[in-house]
Parts: C-alpha cells; sequence; structure tokens
C-alpha cells in the first residue's frame, strides 16, 4: 500500500507544481530521492548501554536500523579517537522515506517547544534542505520514561530539483512549516 503523502504527491503536487512553476513536463518536477537522518553521540558513543538505547530510538522513530558512524581521523580538540564511534545514521528511500516526512511534519514538529517555522534559506548549493531538531522526543515513537538523555539529530532532505526556489515549492506543498516573518 503505497503512503498518503506519496499518493498525494503523484495526483495533485505534481499538478500543481507544473502550473506554479510553468515547467513543461512531469520529469522536470522537483522530487523526493532520500531522507538522511543523524544523531551524534560525542564522547558517549564509546558507552554499549547508551549507544543501544540510542539505535533503539531511532530505529523506532525510522522503521529502519541505524548505521554506527565512526571517526575518521583523531582530532585532539574534540577528543575523538580515529574509528571510534561518533554517532548513527539512517538513509530513508521509497515509501518509508515518504512515511517519515508525514510524520515528521504532521505529528513531531508542531509537538517542539517554541516552534517558529523552519529556517527557508537552509538549502545547499544543490538543493538539498537541511535542518537540526534539538530533542529527539518530539516523535511519538519513542517512549520518554525510558529516555537517559536527550538527543539531538539533524535531517537532510536530498532533492531532484533544479534550483533552490523549486524545492522550496515542493517542501511548502507537502506542507512544512516555514518561517515567514521578516527580521528587522
Amino acid at each position: 500500500m503505497n503512503p498518503r503523502l506519496k499518493e498525494q504527491y503523484f495526483s495533485k503536487i505534481q499538478i500543481d507544481l507544473i502550473n506554479k512553476l510553468s515547467l513543461k513536463n512531469k520529469l522536470m518536477v522537483p522530487r523526493l530521492e532520500k531522507v538522511v537522518i543523524n544523531m551524534g553521540l560525542g564522547n558517549d558513543g564509546n558507552d554499549k548501554k547508551i549507544l543501544k538505547s540510542c539505535t533503539e530510538d531511532l530505529a523506532s522513530i525510522t522503521g529502519q536500523k541505524p548505521v554506527v558512524t565512526k571517526f575518521k581521523k583523531s582530532i585532539s580538540n574534540f577528543k575523538s579517537r580515529k574509528d571510534s564511534l561518533s554517532g548513527l545514521k539512517v538513509t530513508l528511500r521509497k515509501n518509508k522515506m515518504y512515511e517519515f516526512i508525514d510524520r515528521l511534519v504532521n505529528i513531531a514538529l508542531p509537538r517542539i517547544k517554541d516552534f517558529r517555522g523552519l529556517n527557508p534559506k537552509s538549502f545547499d548549493a544543490f538543493g538539498n534542505y537541511t535542518f537540526g531538531i534539538k530533542e529527539h522526543i518530539i516523535f511519538p515513537e519513542v517512549n520518554f520514561d525510558k529516555v537517559e538523555k536527550i538527543r539531538g539529530m539533524d535531517i537532510t532532505i536530498v532533492t531532484k530539483g533544479s534550483n533552490k526556489n523549486h524545492v522550496l515549492a515542493l517542501l511548502k506543498e507537502f506542507n512544512f512549516p516555514f518561517n515567514t516573518e521578516k527580521k528587522n
């Protein structure tokens, strides 16, 4: 069964974007390629108990087992040793990606305290959108009573889009809550 957001994209959002962006065909419409979720552990990466609990939390959030990442080289200022554990990473594609974005936008982001919206300028040169979450407990899959320490997450949405404005229009169609206030 296809996720709700995926069906909505192919039936409605694609057609709306063709009209809004004055594109010639469906192949020019920006689309989602993958979602990458990172959770850094820092000094706690060497503790097996903390690593296990973080792995379980991230697996319950994404529905997929995370990969343990390691430091590539030793840096004394960061107290890191080469090949010691640094964090967790999950790459979501296809149906799991659409399900995660649907839960993120409709359930998790509204649960953030004092949330004013996402920064609409957080795009890189390739049209990918990256933002951070300070508390991983905003997802309802995480049992708050079993969490020892609240951790942050970085979420990168990788798209196939020609420029930043097209990708921003795509994410707005997916109901991403962008901050529209002008700063003085």
